[in-house]
């Protein structure tokens, strides 16, 4: 998804193309999704980010390959680019999905530069297992903020972590912050959801406002005060529940 207009980044030109350590958001979202098992990609641009269509199509030009020091994992993704008509991010994912692939789809929004490959794959295992339609990834409000992360968009939900019957400690429910990978079922919204939740800071870090984007330039590059960002599989919190409360991503 990389049609969205970025006005909180308080910068001039579109959100995908908003460098994050000297690389555009969207060009990292396509080199992480040629490093996961991702094989075909629908970029999702609307009349609002007419260059970051141009950019796609330089990609596309140029083969859709990998950038020089990404971690490769099957091979580059193919792009296909999808116009959507700018108004909103659900109005947008509806019109790129009739216009694009079938479902099941893995949805990924442009503003997540700390995603890898694994971490891709891991939400695509996670969907496999919950035997479910659909699968929302969300985030602790408290783990963004602790972070130094905005959560503007977080909501309460009544799916606390662990599991009652089992012994487990069952959380209170929290503010959760969908993370902007998902995996949509149906183009109408129907079938079974699972819920899945995860601490880590790969994707933790939507960047949507200035401060998000200077704290993702010091986490790649390593800074020793910036937060450690994890590598290989994702750790998820408790077992999947299904979606109850909020709004569907």
């Amino acid at each position: 998804m990389c049609g969205g207009r970025g006005t909180r980044l308080d910068r001039e030109g579109e959100k995908p193309l908003a460098p994050v350590a000297g690389r555009s958001m969207v060009d990292r979202t396509l080199d992480t999704l040629a490093a996961s098992r991702v094989e075909t990609a629908y970029a999702a641009v609307s009349p609002h980010t007419p260059r970051t269509r141009e950019r796609l199509g330089e990609r596309a030009s140029g083969g859709g390959r990998v950038a020089d020091g990404a971690e490769r994992g099957a091979g580059s993704v193919e792009v296909t680019v999808v116009d959507t008509p700018g108004d909103g991010y659900v109005a947008d994912l509806q019109a790129a999905l009739a216009e694009g692939p079938e479902p099941p789809v893995l949805t990924v929004a442009v503003d997540l530069p700390l995603l890898d490959g694994p971490a891709v794959d891991t939400v695509l295992d996670a969907h496999a297992a919950a035997g479910s339609d659909s699968l929302s990834v969300r985030v602790p409000a408290a783990r963004k903020r602790g972070l130094g992360a905005s959560a503007d968009a977080a909501t309460r939900y009544d799916d606390g972590d662990g599991d009652e019957a089992a012994g487990e400690a069952v959380d209170p429910p929290d503010e959760r912050v969908p993370a902007g990978v998902n995996v949509v079922g149906a183009l109408d919204g129907g079938g079974d959801e699972a819920v899945r939740a995860t601490r880590d800071a790969r994707l933790a870090l939507n960047v949507n406002r200035p401060g998000d984007r200077r704290l993702a330039k010091r986490i790649l590059a390593g800074d020793r005060d910036a937060p450690t960002l994890p590598s290989g599989g994702v750790d998820w919190l408790g077992k999947p529940e299904p979606a109850e409360g909020g709004d569907r991503p």
